[in-house]
């Protein structure tokens, strides 16, 4: 990536982070983050700086039942995985931080599916 493309990254992804810390209220955040072949999701409480759940298309539970970590279906099963987790970890209501991603394809599909899981957002 050239330096631009980086630094435009970085303020897409400043900018996402600093309107979602407006308007969290305390709520833990979701965090997302893809890579051509991966998936990951994260759910942070911020105001401790711990990490409350994660799960990625490489956890060993999901491996198995993807073809590649790089598609909607993938996304699809990380966000059902991280509802359930976070549920279990005593985490219902979170914000969503898409990062520097479009609200798109897996991203989109990653989020939906945690909504289904049962994460308020």
């Amino acid at each position: 990536m050239s330096s631009k493309q980086t630094e435009n990254t970085a303020r897409r992804r400043a900018r996402v982070r600093r309107a979602i810390k407006a308007v969290a209220n305390g709520r833990a955040r979701l965090s997302v983050h893809r890579t051509g072949k991966q998936i990951y999701a994260q759910v942070i409480d911020d105001t401790k700086g711990v990490t409350l759940a994660s799960a990625s298309s490489l956890d060993k539970d999901i491996r198995a039942d993807i073809k590649s970590g790089a598609n909607v279906e993938a996304a699809t099963a990380i966000g059902k995985l991280i509802a359930e987790r976070a549920v279990k970890a005593g985490v219902k209501d979170v914000v969503f931080d898409r990062g520097s991603y479009m609200y798109h394809g897996r991203v989109k599909a990653l989020a939906e599916a945690a909504r289904e899981g049962g994460l308020n957002f």
